[in-house]
């Protein structure tokens, strides 16, 4: 079973080493950034680095999941909104998101999951998924209840897939389905994709760009981002 990280507790955090070069930040954020790396280390291995050149993308993310509002009102950034993380390929989107779990303030962290593996289990058990996806579900065993949040990562990488040969735009059924709970229950969702604003119209339609934009705040590493697994 996959358990929730522990969420960072900065006050009790003693910062071993100096952190990655960071431009005039806080010492609190200093701390975070220290963590980030050490838990990005134990999660990735010794080779995991954080570039002063994403900083601006780490602080913000940072804001985010702190529930910083000053800092988060300084970088526009809603804390009412999920976070749509974009970047060329290799740029750390997964990495980071999945790093952020252990800055989650909330009672359980979000879950990571691959939009192609969606796509694949929409094939093998069909409509069903969607209303996995889309819908308001519960942790396993929570009492009381705890919602889940999701990460949908790699916007964009999955097939159209047929299920007994209904075709179906399943990523665009469910960001449709969730912008409803977002509206009506204010129920947050995170996405990473690779794919411009442009590209989401063009794969998706303009109603699923139109919903993104309203979901969520665009967090975007520049498009001359370098490929860090090379």
């Amino acid at each position: 079973m996959l358990q929730a990280p522990c969420p960072m507790r900065l006050a009790h955090y003693s910062m071993p080493n100096p952190p990655v070069t960071i431009n005039l930040m806080s010492p609190y954020y200093q701390k975070a950034f220290t963590y980030l790396q050490q838990k990005g280390r134990e999660t990735y291995g010794n080779f995991f680095l954080l570039y002063p050149n994403d900083t601006q993308v780490i602080g913000k993310l940072l804001a985010w999941f702190l529930r910083d509002k000053v800092t988060a009102d300084l970088k526009g950034i809603n804390l009412q909104k999920g976070i749509l993380l974009t970047g060329p390929v290799g740029s750390g989107k997964t990495s980071l998101m999945n790093l952020m779990r252990h800055f989650s303030q909330e009672k359980a962290p979000h879950f990571m999951k691959p939009c192609r593996d969606i796509a694949f289990e929409f094939e093998k058990n069909g409509f069903e998924i969607l209303r996995r996806y889309s819908g308001i579900t519960y942790l396993a065993g929570s009492k009381p209840k705890i919602i889940k949040t999701f990460c949908f990562d790699d916007l964009g990488t999955e097939q159209i897939l047929t299920h007994y040969g209904k075709e179906c735009n399943v990523m665009a059924e469910i960001i449709l389905s969730r912008y409803e709970n977002f509206i009506r229950h204010q129920r947050l969702t995170h996405f990473t994709t690779n794919l411009s604003a442009d590209e989401i119209e063009n794969v998706y339609g303009s109603r699923v760009r139109s919903r993104l934009r309203e979901m969520c705040n665009l967090i975007a590493f520049p498009a001359n981002t370098p490929d860090k697994r090379k």
